[in-house]
């Protein structure tokens, strides 16, 4: 079962004890819990896909921050050729770093018959029919 959700305008595809390095979290602290409500498409293995206008309703994700850290570093060298004018300068972009806990869809693909419909008795809607 996997996801595709949607953290500060950047997708990701998400399973269970993933680890991700997502946009920077100001307000996150260390172990903090996040819940990610962007979830655009939720399938489960066996090849039912869910797909959200614009997200899937009553689907969300939960992940717990790991860490603060940054990437790596970015060098910006600029020129202008018998000019005389060199500047290099870098910058190392921050991330935030979260383990994926649970995806809950709560009735999107991962819906299965209850037994209350498999019992034999005929539901609402097949009475209607008849």
């Amino acid at each position: 079962m996997y996801a595709i959700v949607d953290v500060k305008d950047k997708q990701f595809k998400v399973r269970e004890d993933d680890t991700l390095y997502v946009p920077y979290h100001s307000s996150a602290d260390v172990d903090d819990e996040l819940t990610l409500d962007r979830v655009l498409l939720v399938s489960d293995g066996d090849g039912e896909v869910t797909l959200g206008t614009p997200s899937v309703d009553g689907a969300s994700v939960h992940a717990r921050v790991v860490d603060q850290v940054k990437g790596d570093k970015v060098i910006v060298f600029k020129k202008k050729r018998r000019k005389r004018y060199r500047v290099k300068r870098g910058h190392r972009q921050q991330y935030t770093q979260i383990k994926i806990e649970s995806l809950d869809v709560n009735g999107a693909a991962s819906e299965t018959p209850s037994s209350e419909d498999t019992d034999g008795e005929t539901s609402d809607e097949d009475s209607a029919d008849a």
